[in-house]
């Protein structure tokens, strides 16, 4: 009985740990729609296809982030030669804050 008790009590503390981030990511998404909405970026899309025209390549990986209160996409891509590119872009402008290259393994 004490066996089962134990086992119960590790999968509840489990099934916290995993739902603290599934809820900080529901408010990230939250929070990028609301600032979606309120004007304060720009669509992903419209970001991307403007990005492509500057940099052509695979989109591997998008994030958005607020950075010294404003909003940053961080997007990776993969460029035909291979090289990785991360690519920093003003949410609200989709203009270019930095780009870095990112080393390959071999």
């Amino acid at each position: 009985m004490k066996n089962i008790a134990v086992r119960i009590a590790g999968l509840s503390a489990l099934c916290l740990m995993l739902a603290g981030p599934v809820l900080a990511d529901d408010k990230d998404h939250e929070r990028a729609r609301r600032a979606l909405e309120a004007g304060e970026v720009l669509p992903l899309g419209e970001v991307l296809a403007r990005i492509a025209r500057e940099m052509p390549g695979d989109v591997l990986e998008v994030e958005l982030e607020r950075d010294d209160g404003r909003w940053i996409y961080e997007i990776k891509l993969l460029r035909a030669d291979g090289a990785l590119l991360e690519v920093e872009v003003d949410a609200a402008t989709a203009g270019v804050i930095e780009v870095e290259h990112e080393k390959r393994g071999r």
